[in-house]
């Protein structure tokens, strides 16, 4: 946006009175849909900024289309305030791009109301009928603005037509887009027979039971009265008004802005989330109300080169003052399992730098109340999704849904003072971003990074690059495998070694034996007379564990096997712990050469869900990749989930392969199911390990 044309706010301009005059909207739309154009020109409609095209100090601000290319691929939500009509407007711009839903939803999680943004000229996509069906699933109000009017190849009427098609018959147009301007559908002088529509779309929402009964049998309804009813339907999710805007023109910015504040509800209506102390109690519900408890939430952690740590904060309850002691929680864990890679936490600390957001602006307050959206500098503890609240009563609000990452990126440091920093800045960005996962593999020994898609990878390492100063290279994801012996064997373990002083004496020999899957490691001691002595058949056993965990094949784990000691030999002197121990490892090594050793693959359960139209492809598709087709099961009117066994081997890149193959409209979950053995022609190309 454009911060630096921006006029030189003040707390006194940007702090909300009360609650009641604040909407929190946050801008929903794919990419070149026209939002961050859009909240330039309503941020220059309100005088927040100056209108584009204008001369200050000497330069011409920015056309809203540049910065809407600009912002195209950006990965981060924006917040910009304007007030109309006395009322404060939180304008939450989002990525449109998918690789980025996670800033998306916490822009859902900051927001009352959702404004979703579709191009008159661009056909709706399968992602934006999906966020759709998220904001639907949690009641959440919507309008839609069909936008770029002056587009060349723009149809507005298609474009309603299909956002009708897309959403449901309660998404109705409340103005019609008429020479250089708007016509009202209710207040408008106009025939258009989607007039009679919308009023009848209004009445059904009404609360008053009897006007329908009234206005079939003819009667007029006051215009006050329609607008009334369509602003309450709206405010309660039941109505979804379209408005035609064009932020270069000008049309429909004013209509938006007084539907913002006359329709769209303030904090206090709008239910905050599920609260609960940091034992995991649920709590007390608590309400929009300044004099409240204090309950703010991380929506967005960021890094300054000048301030350090950046946390954005929507206030849910109490009221955010300086230089304050608060409560920091951060719980995942309790909501969503080890998985998501966000140590839990508590701890106190103290309000720093208090501001206004203004896109990358911050504008100093005095103190913000529930309902409004803030930054706080210096919360060196704080990640996104954490809870901020008084010391004496510290609570936790239960986390927004995190997208899960499905991508695997194996990377390691480029250098030694690279290799150094890099843990310290991956837990940094993972504070920042929880859509984004880091894993340590210890069978492996990769550093792996999972991510959404190839544009979070992309920012990701930037970001390491550019804001911490570490350099990574990416590698090919190794797959952690099993070995298994195929067939019984025998093995003979000589370790002896003479070199003058105490030498090193031990020889075993083992039986080996394959186990049914799942069985683990048995270890049986056959040993008659002595041959081994009792103080070092442990030894014999340690050995064999260590080279089970080394591999006798390609470098990975051995499982389900039988090992059983039958004999050996021992010098009173010379035999030692350690010696039997590597005894024990040779007998294992020789027995897999002689007979055959398979390596066994992981297979996860993967359920995709996807529109019917391509069903039939990702079936095709999972087969060809050697998966096993459980079923599938339809999810609503129209998407199906196919459920199916598939090696993991075969799914590295499929988070990126099913979005290309869906154009989007594809997702997925997997979990881990079992083991298999690695077809041999497979096998064969696999490369040891070390």
């Amino acid at each position: 946006m454009a911060e630096k044309h921006a006029r030189k706010a003040t707390d006194h301009d940007l702090g909300a009175t009360g609650p009641d005059r604040i909407r929190n909207v946050v801008l929903v739309g794919p990419t070149q849909s026209g939002k961050t154009s859009l909240v330039e020109a309503l941020l220059a409609h309100s005088g927040a900024i100056p209108r584009p095209g204008s001369v200050v100090d000497g330069t011409t601000v920015c056309d809203t289309e540049d910065a809407e290319r600009a912002h195209q691929r950006s990965s981060a939500l924006a917040v910009a305030p304007l007030v109309h009509q006395g009322v404060k407007v939180n304008l939450i711009d989002t990525p449109g791009y998918a690789d980025f839903v996670g800033e998306l939803r916490a822009g859902l999680r900051a927001a009352d109301c959702a404004l979703f943004v579709v191009a008159a000229n661009e056909a709706i996509d399968d992602s934006t009928r999906q966020l759709w069906r998220e904001c639907s699933a949690v009641g959440m109000p919507r309008a839609v603005a069909v936008s770029k009017l002056d587009h060349a190849r723009a149809d507005v009427d298609a474009a309603v037509r299909a956002v009708q098609q897309a959403f449901g018959d309660k998404v109705l147009p409340v103005y019609l887009a008429e020479g250089d301007g708007l016509t009202g559908l209710i207040t408008g002088e106009t025939d258009d027979p989607r007039r009679g529509e919308l009023i009848e779309g209004i009445i059904e929402e009404s609360e008053d039971e009897t006007l329908m009964d009234r206005y079939l049998a003819g009667e007029k309804i006051d215009e006050d009265v329609l607008v009334t009813d369509l602003e309450r339907a709206i405010a309660r999710g039941g109505f979804f008004p379209v408005i035609p805007v064009c932020g270069a023109t000008g049309v429909g910015l004013a209509e938006l802005l007084d539907l913002c504040v006359r329709a769209f509800p303030p904090p206090p209506e709008h239910a905050p989330p599920e609260v609960f102390t940091p034992e995991g109690k649920r709590a007390d519900d608590i309400s929009c109300d300044p004099h409240g408890p204090l309950v703010a939430e991380v929506v967005k952690t960021a890094s300054d080169p000048y301030v350090g740590r950046v946390s954005l904060v929507r206030v849910f309850s109490g009221t955010l003052d300086p230089d304050v002691p608060v409560h920091v929680s951060g719980h995942f864990s309790a909501f969503f399992g080890d998985t998501v890679g966000h140590e839990d936490h508590d701890e106190d600390e103290r309000i720093g730098v208090l501001a206004h957001p203004f896109g990358a602006q911050h504008v100093p307050a005095n103190r913000v109340v529930a309902g409004d959206i803030a930054t706080i500098g210096r919360l060196s503890r704080a990640e996104t999704g954490d809870t901020l609240s008084s010391v004496d009563r510290p609570l936790v609000l239960r986390p927004w849904d995190m997208p899960e990452p499905l991508l695997p990126i194996a990377i390691e440091a480029a250098t030694r003072s690279d290799e150094d920093k890099l843990s310290s800045a991956l837990t940094r960005l993972a504070a920042e971003d929880p859509s984004l996962r880091v894993e340590h593999n210890a069978e492996t020994g990769q550093l792996v990074i999972w991510v959404l898609g190839e544009s979070h990878a992309e920012v990701a390492l930037e970001r390491l690059q550019q804001r911490y100063g570490v350099a990574v290279e990416q590698r090919e994801v190794v797959v952690p495998l099993r070995e298994c012996f195929a067939g019984s064997a025998k093995g003979h373990g000589r370790h002896v070694k003479q070199s003058g002083g105490h030498g090193q004496y031990a020889i075993c020999d083992v039986e080996v034996e394959p186990l049914p899957e799942g069985s683990g490691f048995e270890f049986v001691d056959k040993v008659v007379g002595g041959a081994v002595p009792r103080q070092f058949i442990p030894s014999v056993e340690k050995g064999v564990r260590a080279q089970m965990q080394r591999g006798v094949r390609a470098g990975f784990p051995v499982v389900d096997v039988r090992v059983t000691l039958t004999d050996g030999k021992a010098h009173s002197v010379d035999s030692s712990d350690m010696a039997f121990q590597s005894a024990g490892a040779l007998a294992l090594r020789e027995a897999a050469e002689s007979t055959s050793v398979s390596l066994l693959e992981p297979y996860d359960e993967v359920s995709v869900i996807v529109p019917d139209d391509y069903v039939g492809g990702v079936m095709s598709d999972l087969s060809a990749r050697r998966g096993r087709l459980l079923g599938t099961d339809k999810v609503g009117d129209d998407r199906t989930t196919v459920r199916a066994h598939v090696p993991q081997r075969e799914l590295v890149r499929y988070a990126i392969d099913l979005r290309s193959a869906t154009h989007g409209a594809g997702t997925f979950t997997r979990s881990f199911a079992h083991y298999e053995p690695m077809p041999e022609e497979i096998a064969k190309s696999v490369t040891p390990k070390g």
